[in-house]
């Protein structure tokens, strides 16, 4: 349920198309839905213009199938269920025919394609790719269709320097990297638009799975770099769909 599809409950009720009752049932469902291991918020495409998704790890095959199932119940949101493991997703997939699964995320429901807004993702090393994947397949799913930059880290910097104007011309730039996380610095010094910057766990032994380009971004010299948790490509893609206002084209308005 979001603000729109509420405001047309309502109208319809106005004019009658809609018994009270019928009204009260499905009102009943909008705060959350109690399954027992789980309370779905249905409510939080209102609150925040972004539908719950379901975190796979920790969870049953069945818990992810029964979760994803009372979320496609309600409204017309794109649902995601990030992280998963193969069973999870078959599990998913088999009570809720019509997902597709794209890496370690599986979407249902994906929202028309939105032309006016260019994402960029930059990742340092083909080793950071998987981070960047779930964030373009979020973003996808809200109908941002990222451009992709690989294997541009500052280990070999001419090769995102030949990049410049793809980079500048973004409306949002995520930099996915690990190792010392220098990436995020460099793009922040030659384009204005917004940076997400999202540390890695890639790294050798000093890298601390992550910890090491984590503080490196939180002490960019590049002034307004936004940096999100360790491997946290969805959380990236979240941010970004914020800063865009994507959310509300995707059925959301905030109250």
């Amino acid at each position: 349920m979001d603000a729109a599809r509420l405001r047309q409950l309502l109208d319809d009720v106005a004019a009658g198309h809609v018994d009270p009752d019928d009204a009260v049932t499905q009102l009943r469902r909008l705060p959350f839905a109690d399954l027992g291991h789980a309370r779905v918020d249905h409510h939080r495409a209102i609150r925040q213009g972004l539908a719950e998704a379901v975190y796979g790890p920790g969870k049953s095959p069945a818990q992810c199938a029964t979760i994803v199932t009372e979320l496609l119940s309600v409204g017309d949101r794109p649902i995601l269920l990030t992280r998963v493991s193969d069973a999870q997703a078959a599990a998913a997939l088999d009570s809720n025919p019509g997902g597709d699964r794209v890496g370690d995320t599986v979407i249902w429901r994906s929202a028309q394609p939105v032309d006016e807004f260019t994402v960029l993702i930059a990742t340092a090393g083909t080793a950071d790719l998987p981070v960047a994947d779930e964030c373009a397949s979020v973003l996808a799913a809200h109908g941002v269709a990222a451009t992709r930059l690989t294997d541009v880290g500052v280990a070999g910097v001419h090769r995102l320097l030949e990049s410049v104007d793809v980079v500048s011309a973004a409306d949002v730039v995520i930099v996915v990297a690990g190792m010392e996380g220098a990436l995020a610095s460099v793009v922040g010094g030659i384009t204005g638009s917004p940076i997400i910057a999202v540390p890695t766990s890639v790294g050798y032994g000093s890298s601390f799975e992550g910890v090491t380009a984590l503080l490196a971004m939180l002490s960019s010299c590049a002034a307004g770099v936004t940096v999100v948790g360790i491997d946290n490509g969805y959380g990236a893609a979240c941010a970004a769909l914020r800063l865009l206002g994507v959310l509300e084209r995707v059925g959301a308005e905030r109250p």
